[in-house]
């Protein structure tokens, strides 16, 4: 009695080589070993250039904070000359963060409502140019910004400020009384004008990256324009905005020539945002520096420090949120 043959198993296929790796018998071009070289350099030499910049701001701060005769967190006076200097940054960080958050409250929903009109509603004949006209807004020069919003924004918001007062002032934080309108409300619209087009710009490339088949779908089973995006489009923009958005906040945070044009600065906390007063970190810094002696110049460059590590978070929060969507963290690629 014949048996029957016996089937012998085939040997595990070999495991795929890395993407990266050359192939067999073939030589790495010396052009991509100049170019792995010139990237792996690049990279390495921003994050020695980073640490430099940390490093000396650490050192020069030690020295600041170890001589302040008052509580560098919570002290309302900036006085960093004289025997006993006494300097603090409570003032500097509330007005950073109020006049920021003022400027995301703004801009933020403008700049998404015109990403969406671009992206989604505005023709191609029109889109395509407003967009280059929103692209265009960030060239503007910082202290551009600055004039108009001291020689223009700063006379024409005495009507909004009285308005606020007939209408909010009861509230107390929208309380006016007299004088210019150089508030950290201002400094918050101003602001707010300047990261539009960042916010802007990132969201509508977002926005254009939704999925045709999800929008094309949901227009077959008869849903409106306005359904189509808040049901496939702004879902899948999420975090594109967000993101988006906090790179915007992290240019309002060390925004400094506008900031100092348009304000009026004290070290003072009022409760009302209409009036005139307060002070941020690049402010302070851009407009004692020159006069500072040594001690001084260590002092700004301790609250700066705060600033460069506030920046830092904002960032890099940003792009913890950019990388937990792959089509936007180039996983893809």
């Amino acid at each position: 009695m014949n048996s029957a043959p016996s089937i012998s198993s085939a040997p595990p296929p070999p495991p795929p080589a890395p993407a990266d790796a050359p192939a067999a018998g073939r030589a790495v071009r010396p052009g991509d070993r100049i170019f792995r070289g010139l990237t792996r350099g690049s990279g390495i030499a921003l994050l020695v250039i980073m640490a430099a910049i940390a490093a000396f701001l650490t050192v020069r701060s030690v020295i600041a904070i170890s001589g302040d005769h008052a509580n560098f967190l919570t002290y309302l006076d900036w006085s960093a000359t004289g025997t006993e200097p006494k300097f603090g940054i409570a003032v500097l960080a509330f007005g950073t963060v109020v006049s920021s958050v003022i400027a995301m409250v703004i801009a933020v929903p403008v700049a998404v409502g015109i990403a969406l009109f671009i992206s989604h509603y505005a023709p191609r004949r029109l889109a395509s140019p407003l967009g280059y006209v929103i692209d265009l807004l960030a060239a503007v020069p910082s202290i551009i910004y600055g004039l108009w919003g001291a020689l223009f924004l700063v006379p024409h918001l005495t009507g909004l400020y009285g308005w606020l007062d007939d209408h909010l002032g009861w509230t107390g934080v929208f309380a006016y009384g007299d004088g210019a309108a150089r508030s950290l409300f201002t400094v918050g619209i101003l602001l707010a004008i300047m990261i539009l087009p960042i916010v802007t710009s990132v969201s509508r490339e977002v926005f254009l990256q939704a999925p045709k088949m999800h929008e094309e779908a949901a227009l077959a089973l008869g849903a409106t324009r306005w359904e189509v995006i808040r049901m496939s489009v702004l879902p899948f923009g999420r975090s594109g905005v967000i993101s988006a958005s906090m790179l915007g906040l992290g240019r309002a945070l060390g925004e400094t020539m506008a900031v100092a044009t348009v304000l009026s600065p004290s070290f003072l906390i009022n409760t009302s945002l209409l009036d005139p007063g307060g002070g941020t970190f690049a402010q302070n810094i851009a407009s004692k520096f020159s006069e500072a002696d040594e001690f001084g110049q260590d002092a700004l460059i301790a609250s700066g420090l705060v600033l460069f590590v506030i920046t830092l978070l904002v960032n890099g929060a940003a792009r913890l949120i950019i990388a937990r969507r792959k089509e936007y963290s180039g996983a893809n690629a």
